[in-house]
């Protein structure tokens, strides 16, 4: 089968076409053709200098049953990838192959935000912190859902313009954004954060917090893994702060949030409460393409590629 492998050379990222076997399923695996498959930050900024099969969600049609399947993946951008059968999910038919391939990874962690770990309740204050990425778009989109309210911050005014449209109440251009924020809420604060930017923001994400408010930290896109901790703020206002990562969760950890997904949210992308928003859609063939938009920071929302 054709599979796109990835390395990190001289700061950027490589893209090498190889010809593999198809992958053979074990017990727990479902095997699918892979449709289309849609590129996260998060493996581009971990990638080594070695070549490594690539692509981390996928969505296609299983090979046994013909079900049109998404799921977290590796190798997801070939012709044929491996999911998890507690973590493979059906396909609502109003979502396009396409649409499906930006869902698992995204709104999973979306939902172990707001849902799990968060959690979020209607009219609360919701502040995304890099809210045009794949993360943040889904964390904006989904906080509408459960009927918060919703700031979201970003340097390009044309992607805060795009995010309004998604729902977002408040846009915040900008790094100084918590004076801004702090006086739209009365000085109140949000009850959840989320930073899907990194260590040059957790201070200013701690300041916006609420009484008892709660910090996510979704990624480190700024390179900084690091920073400053006001002590006095966590004890005197009981703040928590949590990390998404699954990276050491076991499979049954992760297979009872994506049960959850499925019960709480996926009915929502079902009957079109939810859409993923998708910035671009490539041909495979043209991966490399992708990523150089991703690595340029030109997108709002997901990039996807397609066979």
């Amino acid at each position: 089968m054709k599979s796109y492998w990835t390395r990190k050379h001289e700061g950027r990222t490589e893209v090498s076409l190889q010809a593999t076997p198809a992958p053979l399923p074990r017990l727990q695996e479902r095997l699918i053709r892979v449709r289309a498959a849609s590129l996260n930050r998060g493996e581009l900024l971990s990638a080594s200098g070695e070549w490594k099969p690539a692509g981390v969600e996928a969505a296609g049609e299983d090979v046994q049953t013909g079900t049109r399947l998404m799921g977290r993946c590796r190798g997801g951008f070939a012709e044929y990838a491996l999911l998890d059968a507690r973590e493979a999910l059906p396909i609502p038919d109003a979502l396009s192959f396409e649409e499906a391939a930006a869902v698992p990874l995204t709104f999973l962690l979306a939902y172990d935000i707001l849902a799990v770990q968060g959690p979020l309740q209607k009219g609360d204050w919701l502040l995304v912190v890099g809210a045009s990425s794949g993360v943040g778009v889904a964390c904006v989109q989904a906080g509408k859902l459960i009927g918060a309210l919703v700031a979201g911050t970003s340097n390009a005014p044309d992607k805060l313009a795009k995010l309004t449209e998604q729902g977002l109440d408040l846009p915040l251009p900008g790094h100084d954004f918590v004076t801004t924020f702090l006086s739209a809420t009365d000085r109140k604060g949000a009850s959840l954060v989320v930073n899907a930017v990194g260590g040059s923001q957790f201070p200013d994400c701690l300041r916006a917090l609420s009484y008892e408010g709660r910090l996510a930290v979704v990624g480190s896109v700024d390179g900084q893994l690091a920073a400053s901790l006001d002590l006095g703020a966590l004890h005197e206002k009981r703040l928590q702060v949590f990390g998404v990562s699954n990276r050491l969760r076991s499979p049954v950890a992760k297979a009872e949030t994506v049960a959850g997904f499925q019960r709480d949210w996926l009915p929502a992308f079902a009957d079109g409460r939810l859409r993923p928003l998708i910035d671009s859609v490539f041909p495979m063939e043209q991966l490399d393409v992708a990523i150089a938009k991703m690595e340029q920071n030109q997108h709002c929302g997901k990039i996807v590629v397609r066979w």
